[in-house]
């Protein structure tokens, strides 16, 4: 069969990559084309755009690329019109997706699947119109969906895993170095202090705002700790170097697994990496500076339809990892919270319980191979019956 998808960034890349594998393993005929990146393009098939041409975070970058974005969606529809696929497979990255899928809709009769569903249940929740309507089959990757697709909007969905599950479990089978050849490797002072990550964020902005004051925070009360930063893809040393001392902190890149694996304790931006460093076993203290934060807390408290800002804490439906951020970010607080996360306190055997929690709420499903097989079955299914 023949598969198109569409993603926008770069965990899109990395989780489509994925599912093409799998889909290759079920279907030996999986023929591919796809606005995506290099991971995708290394599975094969035929790469239409890079997410690189797409990807335009913020209201001010967006607005000043609208043409840019309206000329790849238009290409986009016109491509796969051209191409007649047996499915669309959209990946996150809703603003463009969700446009895609009405037009597909509106004037094909190609169905659409989407992997890894919009996170509507957090911002923009009037969007289930938009899918119910326009998205033939959804794939979750966060089991608390469900409740919200299916009890609330009452529109039926797959909870398939999470991939990013998959990807720690399979790293951890196969790691095997001691911290004295992971710090030698990385060529880091080999020395036996043990070690407390930062993962500042992937975007240049969240790194700025973030960093120094973690930074200080890890400082305030662990002296005797190695500060490892987890340095993001695509950015360079040089941009770190503006916000830290290197008598400070040590910084790695392409590392975050290999680090977490030695980490006692860490401090996490919001996001996948706070779901990794859990999976990972490590205590963490979530952090992230906002603009205007009083107001950016009644906003949280009146506006936003979550109670929690961190995957943990939302797949628990419980308060297993403190959220610093708005006006709880203060170097003080988070200070006193990652002291209380160290080895003997029982603040951190608390976390680890918490954390064995939400690795049975995640369960243990291969989530690529689930969807993968799925997917499958349903088009052929579908071709059966219009057969």
């Amino acid at each position: 069969m023949k598969y198109y998808l569409i993603v926008g960034e770069a965990s899109g890349d990395l989780h489509a990559s994925c599912l093409m594998k799998s889909l290759k393993e079920v279907d030996k005929t999986a023929d591919f084309r796809f606005f995506g990146g290099d991971l995708m393009a290394a599975v094969g098939g035929t790469l239409v755009r890079h997410y690189r041409e797409l990807a335009y975070m913020g209201f001010v970058p967006v607005l000043m690329h609208l043409p840019t974005i309206f000329k790849n969606m238009a290409a986009c529809k016109r491509d796969i019109v051209s191409w007649q696929p047996d499915v669309v497979i959209l990946v996150d990255y809703p603003g463009f997706n969700l446009n895609i899928a009405k037009y597909l809709h509106k004037n094909t009769q190609i169905p659409v699947y989407y992997y890894i569903s919009p996170k509507i249940w957090a911002w923009k929740e009037y969007r289930i119109k938009n899918i119910r309507r326009d998205v033939d089959e959804l794939f979750s990757i966060l089991p608390f969906e469900v409740d919200f697709f299916e009890k609330k909007h009452h529109y039926p969905i797959h909870y398939v895993g999470n991939p990013t599950a998959d990807e720690v479990r399979n790293f951890r089978k196969e790691y095997s170095e001691n911290i004295l050849q992971f710090k030698t490797r990385c060529h880091l002072p080999a020395d036996n202090r043990p070690i407390i990550a930062l993962l500042a964020g992937s975007r240049r902005q969240e790194i700025k705002d973030n960093l120094p004051t973690m930074i200080k925070a890890a400082r305030e009360n662990t002296p005797t700790y190695q500060l490892i930063v987890a340095g993001a893809p695509g950015i360079e040393p040089e941009f770190y170097n503006q916000f830290m001392d290197p008598a400070d902190a040590d910084i790695v890149f392409g590392e975050t697994y290999p680090l977490l694996s030695h980490a006692t304790a860490a401090l996490v931006t919001s996001g996948t990496a706070t779901l990794e460093t859990a999976l990972f076993g490590v205590p963490q203290v979530v952090c992230y500076k906002t603009p205007v934060p009083k107001i950016m807390r009644w906003g949280f408290n009146h506006v936003l339809h979550v109670d929690y800002i961190s995957l943990v804490n939302l797949i628990a439906n419980a308060e297993i990892v403190q959220e610093m951020f708005a006006d709880r970010f203060d170097r003080s607080l988070i200070a006193n919270e990652l002291a209380a996360l160290l080895p003997g306190q029982t603040k951190r055997e608390e976390m680890l319980k918490g954390y064995r929690v939400l690795q049975e709420r995640i369960g243990n499903d291969v989530a690529p191979d689930n969807a993968a097989r799925l997917m499958v079955s349903l088009l052929t299914a579908k071709a059966h019956n219009n057969g």
